[in-house]
């Protein structure tokens, strides 16, 4: 019994001299951060930024690779079975960790336990904007030809906000939709200026540009002020006398459940760093981001209050889980 004893004590000590030199040395080689939606995607332009700038205060490179499908559940899954040690991270979003628990009867990962967080990087408001060819020059006269036929409105969605975000125009104005699901944002913004599509509600990182260069007529955004980025477009409120609709798209990092508390909390101060860094800041003002760091106590409790809030808007707005 006292060997054992013994052993269980000493393979206990290696654990632990282990797990320390682990932290420790922790980066000790390049760490790869998983975007769960397309190249070109507002995600995908944020993470790569984040992901460049965290690499720098780390010393070690982050790799992002796109893992597109299912609004975020694809790529999500596979940070979710990746080993806890730090080099498997998410770029995470509304869809990713707060919606899709609504949006799936079954995800293949508990969304709640699935994932540690390490901390929030920023949001964006987003545009509703039609195809140029669509009678339309404001967003009220859009919901009155919304209202004209029964399905009349092509409708383009990629993501949660995305699609939630017209099915809650839609709910609150009695308009009448057909919704088109798309693998990506940028997909869809193609479609939406071919018109294939009449409308596209997505995050200023994929409309704005297209808004600015008269490629697509942009009606209203979507957060409850103007955005100094586009003060000419009213708020959804403003433009239909509405008070209660607000949606918008925030962008936060998570990594596999069970990661050391050392190397979240490294993760974490190379977030704020790369949050606070004038780079960031600047390259994406003009998109309306709002950069927001803070600890991973402080996303886990905002990462509970969003899925709540969504839980609420895709019931508000009568989606069926898929």
């Amino acid at each position: 019994m006292k060997i054992k004893s013994l052993i269980l004590v000493a393979a206990a000590a290696l654990h632990c001299a282990a797990f320390g030199q682990t932290a420790a040395n922790y980066p000790n080689k390049p760490i790869k951060a998983i975007v769960p939606f397309a190249a070109g995607s507002a995600t995908d332009q944020i993470g790569r930024a984040f992901a460049s700038k965290m690499g720098e205060t780390l010393g070690q490179t982050i790799v992002v690779e796109n893992r597109a499908g299912v609004n975020g559940m694809l790529g999500a899954d596979v940070v979710a079975k990746s080993p806890a040690d730090g080099y498997t991270i998410l770029i995470g979003t509304n869809s990713t960790n707060a919606a899709l628990k609504s949006l799936m009867k079954e995800l293949p990962y508990d969304q709640d336990t699935a994932f540690a967080p390490l901390g929030y990087m920023g949001s964006l408001p987003l545009i509703v904007a039609v195809n140029n060819d669509v009678p339309v020059k404001t967003l009220k006269e859009l919901v009155a030809l919304g209202k004209t036929k029964a399905g009349l409105l092509t409708v383009a969605s990629a993501s949660t906000s995305q699609l939630v975000s017209s099915e809650m125009l839609a709910g609150m104005t009695g308009m009448d939709i057909t919704s088109v699901p798309y693998k990506s944002g940028p997909a869809a913004m193609t479609d939406l200026i071919g018109g294939q599509v009449m409308m596209f509600t997505a995050d200023f990182g994929v409309m704005l540009p297209q808004v600015k260069g008269s490629k697509v007529r942009g009606l209203a955004v979507t957060s409850a002020k103007r955005s100094a980025a586009i003060p000419e477009l009213p708020t959804v409120n403003e433009a239909l006398g509405l008070k209660d609709y607000e949606l918008i798209a925030y962008f936060a990092m998570f990594a596999p459940a069970g990661t050391p508390p050392d190397i979240i909390a490294k993760l974490n101060q190379a977030i704020n760093a790369a949050a606070q860094s004038k780079d960031i800041q600047e390259k994406f003002a003009g998109i309306g981001f709002a950069v927001e760091p803070g600890t991973p106590d402080a996303l886990a409790q905002r990462s509970k209050a969003e899925t709540a809030k969504w839980a609420k808007a895709i019931r508000d707005a009568k989606i069926e889980p898929q």
